[in-house]
């Protein structure tokens, strides 16, 4: 636990002296001073081609509660054209797995891994793209070759969990399968690449690609605009780094609009990243809206399991004005989610007099409508 001199306050942030060091969920739940506070970091040994013998994370304070962290370098502001495809499969680029940290609790229907990468600064990306990863081992299906590369979106800013530029992070579901006959797991079947990243140790090689994707970039032409992000599990990553990049780094860019995240998940303990949102709920309750979809745990308003499709209904009327008024809307995770979500709003279109398919082609030609799902 760090202390301020000046202020005694208590920041909470890991402190560990070994590798397994994290940082893939900021605290900073009282911060009441008003300048600025430095916290050494304990040196991780990354790689010896580089050899930081610490991590700074240096936060400014704006106000009173709302800590916001000083980022670099800020020439990643720079680019007029979001980074593309800068390796690519045939040569991936080898990075170091920095942690691997489980962040679902004991009840969750499977696991989940947050995973940071460093990059060391040679592989840029903007928010919303996604990296490849490219498992060790050959493809059964082609004897001699690699894997097929998998596609994961990053679920860091530019700036990465470290502030600096030079990692970024993955959030990763275990695909495991289990017999349907016998109930029990065959790891013969269970998912490669997924498995692999859960895995991995610090200082573990992973080869990777990209960045890759412009459909889910960040707009940031108009600073006062809204965003409705609708996230089933995994597919919450992108929205992590957007709501990183509009309410924890010290960017060049201040946002003023409205930021609205639907996450879709089993149960409480299958919750993502809850605690990073619960304080920007607190800090900006007037730029930041919250809502949890708990299938197993929450009942929608006809007594069945609560989706976020029927959250999307529970607040239909002020999603649909929001899109008439120029909003862009944003969908994340498996596929499956889709089909049940444009059921919602066709029937709440219908409701309301309106065609969805044209409602659905307006918001496309203007490109407001954002998906990845896979």
């Amino acid at each position: 636990m760090a202390h301020s001199a000046i202020s005694q306050v208590s920041v909470a942030v890991p402190l560990q002296t070994d590798s397994s060091f994290r940082r893939s969920t900021f605290k900073a739940t009282s911060l009441t001073f008003s300048d600025k506070l430095c916290i050494s970091m304990p040196s991780i040994d990354l790689k010896a081609a580089r050899s930081r013998s610490q991590y700074i994370v240096c936060m400014s304070v704006q106000q009173a509660s709302k800590a916001k962290v000083s980022v670099s370098p800020l020439s990643l502001e720079d680019a007029k054209e979001p980074p593309l495809n800068i390796y690519k499969p045939k040569e991936p680029y080898t990075a170091t797995i920095v942690s691997v940290e489980r962040i679902v609790g004991p009840k969750a229907p499977g696991e989940t891994c947050h995973i940071v990468i460093d990059h060391d600064g040679n592989l840029p990306y903007w928010e919303g793209q996604s990296y490849g990863v490219v498992p060790p081992g050959e493809n059964p299906k082609k004897p001699g070759s690699p894997h097929n590369v998998r596609l994961y979106s990053i679920a860091s800013t530019r700036y990465g969990d470290s502030f600096d530029g030079k990692t970024a992070s993955l959030c990763v579901r275990r695909a495991v399968y289990y017999d349907p006959e016998t109930g029990k797991e065959d790891p013969s079947k269970n998912g490669v690449c997924s498995n692999f990243l859960c895995n991995a140790k610090p200082g573990d090689k992973v080869k990777i690609t990209g960045p890759s994707g412009k459909i889910m970039l960040l707009p940031e032409d108009n600073l006062n605009a809204t965003h409705i992000m609708i996230g089933t599990g995994t597919g919450v990553a992108p929205f992590r780094g957007y709501l990183r990049r509009m309410f924890m780094e010290l960017v060049p860019i201040k946002f003023n609009g409205l930021a609205w995240l639907f996450l879709g998940v089993a149960n409480t303990d299958s919750l993502l990243y809850d605690d990073e949102f619960t304080k920007y709920l607190s800090d900006y309750p007037g730029n930041f809206r919250y809502d949890r979809a708990l299938s197993r745990e929450q009942k929608n308003n006809k007594g069945g399991k609560m989706y976020v499709q029927d959250k999307i209904e529970e607040y239909s009327d002020e999603i649909f004005k929001l899109l008439d008024e120029g909003a862009h809307i944003y969908f994340c995770g498996l596929k499956g989610m889709m089909p049940g979500i444009q059921d919602t709003l066709k029937r709440v279109a219908e409701e309301r007099g309106e065609s969805w398919e044209q409602k659905l082609s307006q918001l496309k030609k203007n490109k407001q409508w954002h998906v990845e799902v896979y």
